[in-house]
């Protein structure tokens, strides 16, 4: 796989020392990267979905991104989304609400993301849905929690099937798969395994959510050969993230 530099974007060309990639070229390396996983996986690239994680970064580089063609956008963090979300209303983007959510900042979240990939409690469910049975049904993955610290995001395995029954029963909510990030120290294709066995259980509950957003900068072919249909990719297109004011 290509080897793609973090550092920030720059266009300057210094004697002896060689070039950065710029915002551009890391997006081809990594589309690139996609492309041949994929084909490594006998999987075609035009059913993945690559969604640019831009939390941190400047409305200027999503922007940039959007004149590249991009068109689906990451963050995970609320009032930054909203914000970005509100500023960029005219680019035609599609936002993907992919850090941990709040409850009580549940409709406000709704009000702007198109697709919602953390839900993993019932009390979430409840607060997603449009009691008024007006709205458009919201997008959404569950995600699983594929360490055994119940503190981190995620439902249990075991606790699945009854979240899975949870949100088919909500008219306003649109199951589309399963998330998850691979633990740290774990090597990710395992863990992308067993992501994929919960993909399994969940097609057997609601058969048209075959989705799997799974992976990022550092693991997305191995997510790729376990199926993952959407991949959450930040630093190895962006740049290292600017330190949060």
């Amino acid at each position: 796989m290509t080897t793609i530099s973090t550092s920030p974007t720059s266009s300057s060309k210094h004697l002896g020392v060689a070039a950065v990639p710029d915002l551009s070229e890391r997006l081809a390396a990594v589309r690139g990267g996609i492309t041949d996983a994929a084909r490594a996986a006998s999987r075609d690239p035009a059913e993945l979905t690559l969604i640019v994680v831009t939390k941190f970064h400047p409305v200027s580089l999503i922007r940039e991104l959007a004149q590249l063609g991009v068109r689906e956008m990451g963050e995970s963090r609320h009032q930054e989304a909203q914000a970005k979300a509100a500023e960029l209303s005219g680019l035609g983007l599609r936002w993907h609400f992919i850090g941990q959510l709040q409850s009580k900042k549940a409709r406000a979240v709704r009000a702007y993301a198109d697709v919602i990939h953390s839900v993993d409690r019932a009390a979430l469910v409840t607060a997603l849905a449009d009691p008024t049975a007006t709205a458009e049904p919201i997008d959404c993955f569950l995600q699983v929690n594929l360490t055994d610290d119940p503190s981190r995001g995620g439902v249990a395995p075991a606790g699945l099937s009854a979240l899975v029954e949870k949100v088919a029963g909500a008219p306003s909510l649109k199951l589309l798969g399963v998330m998850a990030i691979a633990p740290l120290g774990e090597e990710p294709r395992r863990a992308f395994a067993r992501l994929r066995n919960a993909s399994d259980r969940l097609i057997s509950i609601v058969p048209g959510a075959t989705a799997i957003s799974a992976g990022m900068s550092h693991d997305y072919a191995d997510a790729i050969a376990e199926g993952a249909t959407h991949l959450r990719i930040g630093s190895a297109i962006t740049g290292n993230r600017p330190v949060a004011g």
